[in-house]
């Protein structure tokens, strides 16, 4: 197996749009998320300031080239693989689906987690994939069918390495050849390479530093006032009433043994979403949340901004260039 040495992966970048997507505008004057100003580099780095077309051929172009790399891994550890280009593809949610500023839509969906819009979206007519390896695992004998998969995505994660929610760490280096061969591809991304590294440890930084700030204590203040007037007390900040229902979704399906249709223990959340969520809004369109977060997240990037504009400028050339 080929090894390579590990770069810390580093998505701190991608809290840039993370933020941005929790954040909508209260009003047509509000400043909205896509004027981020750290998001004119970014942009640049991940393909946010590509065509749909545009990123769906980068993506085809990026999967084709990782799976010419897990083939010639394959080759090299004794297996035949066939590139499979066909099992992956990329699509582009309407941006109409998401609504979290609008009190029809939060009025039927709340944060989006019990009821969302994502599931009501019909399936898209696609033929049936079909492995093109699959023949040729078939022929094998099964002590070499599992010695194929794990060479492919490398061994089965040791049970006392995992977390109690069965997550782990990921490591490229025990993934097998589609860990090296993504591993390979990441590292035509500027964002991922040695020269850029410091760049993006003081973003990460910066993004921590950011959730962190007391800059927003005013104003959650205010929305937290708001909260408790409205009979919804114990709210410090207002992404504490979606955290809220999010740790109780993922309590309730820890706790399912086997799936209950229409359970009304999972309606009775549902509601309570609903509600919350809706007292939420309220409060938001009167502390003008929406508008005061961004400004201040703005601030505070444009200060980050100002002190690594060089490094920026060159990142966000380097990603033009790669394209």
């Amino acid at each position: 197996m080929r090894t390579r040495t590990p770069l810390a992966l580093l998505l701190a970048t991608g809290l840039v749009v993370t933020l941005a997507a929790c954040s909508g505008p209260s009003g047509s004057g509000a400043p909205k998320p896509e004027d981020s100003p750290l998001n004119e580099y970014m942009s640049a780095v991940w393909g946010g300031d590509l065509s749909e077309d545009e990123q769906r051929e980068r993506f085809e172009k990026e999967n084709a080239e990782r799976e010419e790399l897990v083939a010639e891994c394959m080759s090299e550890e004794g297996f035949e693989y066939i590139p499979n280009t066909g099992g992956s593809s990329i699509s582009f949610g309407s941006d109409d689906a998401w609504k979290p500023d609008d009190r029809e839509w939060v009025a039927q969906y709340g944060y989006g987690m019990i009821n969302s819009p994502m599931s009501e979206e019909p399936p898209t007519d696609q033929e049936e994939w079909v492995d093109p390896n699959q023949d040729y695992i078939m022929s094998l004998p099964e002590s070499e069918q599992t010695a194929f998969y794990e060479t492919l995505h490398g061994p089965p994660m040791p049970e006392d390495q995992m977390n109690e929610d069965g997550s782990y760490e990921y490591d490229w280096e025990q993934a097998g050849c589609y860990g090296w061969a993504q591993h390979e591809v990441e590292q035509k991304n500027p964002a991922m390479a040695d020269e850029f590294e410091p760049l993006m440890k003081a973003m990460e930084e910066f993004w921590t530093k950011t959730q962190e700030s007391n800059a927003f204590d005013e104003i959650n203040a205010a929305w937290s006032s708001c909260m408790a007037d409205a009979g919804h007390p114990g709210y410090d900040a207002q992404m504490d009433a979606q955290m809220e229902f999010n740790e109780e979704l993922n309590a309730y399906y820890e706790n399912q043994t086997e799936w209950v249709e229409d359970d009304p223990k999972l309606a009775e959340i549902g509601e309570r979403e609903i509600e919350v969520a809706l007292a939420d809004l309220d409060c938001r369109e009167e502390t003008d949340y929406r508008k005061v977060q961004l400004d201040i997240q703005f601030a505070l990037e444009e200060e980050f901004i100002a002190d690594h504009k060089a490094d920026l400028d060159a990142l966000k050339a380097a990603a033009e260039q790669g394209r």
